[in-house]
């Protein structure tokens, strides 16, 4: 059966593992590099815009949910803004899931 795996035989033994140890360094290092600047640092920048967003959220702000809703913002607390969806009916929604603020005047154009 040894005419399928061919015999191997030692030749330079620690002299050769050097620059193999050394090149998959330099590939992790470069796989990391690489998924830091396609995938941490944008999400990171995404996140902390969303925080800016929601934290200038002001009463009279015309705004979307993440469900797609579109309301005007009546009053904002802590954790939580109540919209004004139509005339009339008011929805407790939570800050973090509003995901757009619109220019005044959408509303009513819709």
């Amino acid at each position: 059966m040894s005419f399928f795996i061919s015999p191997a035989f030692a030749e330079g033994g620690a002299a050769a593992a050097d620059p193999s140890a050394m090149s998959q360094i330099f590939l992790l290092v470069g796989f990391v590099v690489i998924f830091y600047f396609m995938l941490w640092r944008p999400q990171s920048k995404r996140a902390k815009e969303h925080r800016e967003l929601v934290s200038g959220i002001a009463k009279g702000d015309e705004v979307v949910i993440g469900g797609g809703l579109v309301g005007r913002i009546t009053k904002v607390s802590d954790e939580f803004v109540v919209m004004e969806v139509a005339e009339g009916t008011e929805v407790n929604v939570q800050k973090a899931s509003v995901v757009a603020v619109l220019p005044k005047g959408t509303i009513k154009s819709i």
